[in-house]
């Protein structure tokens, strides 16, 4: 059975051809204008009966995105493929997975159920886990998480001497500890206090002890910066070498890219979503978790 790949953002390009080519497939044209009024046209250029079609959208700024995304998976479908999956490199609505005030939009669980009611299975990297232990929790369809450690880690055993792994808080131990196993290299998670979305305090009892060594930052997503921004300043202080900021999604708009490039910081992201920024590719461990979940799926419905 064929696999075609289809993408309505031209920003994931590399990772449609990288599928094309490891899974035998081809990228297949997808029409999508907006209509002078702000509604979607979109149309698949091919026939798709019969076919595993493979879709690929990296989640930044989803609102932009959602509708034409569900009106694809949807098509795909009324057209006969076969089957429809997502590779959505980075993926939104992770973090309000908890009421923190009354009435507010659980819209982790929301948007879980559309996505698992248009599609057959997912595949994503590094999703923002909170109080969720798996997306099994929030999605009902089989799913994958492509680690990005391992290609941090290579990266930085090629790239820098002396490096000391630095997290901004404790949430980032999750991240720091895989690479630091898989590396050898040492690891330290800052306190972290936020007072509001750009108020945020990190502070450190441990940090002394490792003048000399070379501090990479990292932590899964840098949007508004300020964390990072605080973290470079703090580490600064403390007269530690410049630091190199490592994040796997670069969701940052470029003024914020260019605050972090002028406190003295180097920044690198990992190609999850597209931004001048990439210099770690993890598109052979998407490419190899895609052609993981489709064995199972075969699999399962060979025992059925």
């Amino acid at each position: 059975m064929k696999n075609r790949i289809y993408c309505i953002d031209q920003n994931n390009k590399e990772l449609v051809d990288a599928l094309a080519g490891a899974l035998d497939g081809q990228s297949s044209e997808v029409e999508y204008r907006r209509f002078p009024d702000g509604e979607s046209y979109l149309r698949v250029t091919e026939s798709c009966e019969g076919v595993n079609a493979i879709v690929v959208c990296s989640l930044q700024h989803p609102d932009e995105k959602i509708l034409p995304l569900l009106f694809l998976a949807d098509t795909l479908k009324e057209l006969g493929a076969a089957s429809v999956g997502l590779v959505a490199p980075y993926l939104c609505y992770m973090r309000q997975d908890i009421r923190f005030k009354p009435g507010e939009t659980l819209s982790s669980k929301t948007f879980a159920n559309l996505i698992s009611q248009k599609f057959d299975w997912l595949v994503t990297v590094d999703p923002r886990l909170h109080r969720y232990n798996s997306l099994d929790e929030v999605y009902s369809i089989p799913s994958r998480v492509v680690s990005s450690a391992t290609a941090i880690a290579a990266w930085i055993k090629n790239q820098v001497e002396k490096p000391l792994l630095i997290g901004p808080d404790s949430e980032s131990d999750q991240w720091l500890s895989e690479i630091s196993n898989l590396s050898e290299i040492p690891y330290l998670c800052l306190e972290k206090k936020r007072s509001g979305d750009r108020d945020v305090q990190v502070s450190s009892d441990e940090l002394a002890q490792w003048n000399g060594f070379n501090p990479i930052l990292i932590d899964d997503i840098i949007s508004s910066g300020h964390t990072m921004l605080e973290t470079i300043k703090y580490l600064q202080q403390a007269g530690m070498n410049a630091p190199l900021c490592i994040g796997i999604h670069a969701l940052f708009d470029e003024q914020t890219y260019q605050l972090l490039q002028g406190s003295g910081a180097k920044v690198i992201t990992c190609n999850t979503v597209n931004h001048h920024s990439n210099k770690i590719d993890i598109n052979s461990a998407i490419v190899a978790q895609i052609a993981g979940i489709k064995d199972q799926m075969a699999a399962n419905k060979s025992d059925d």
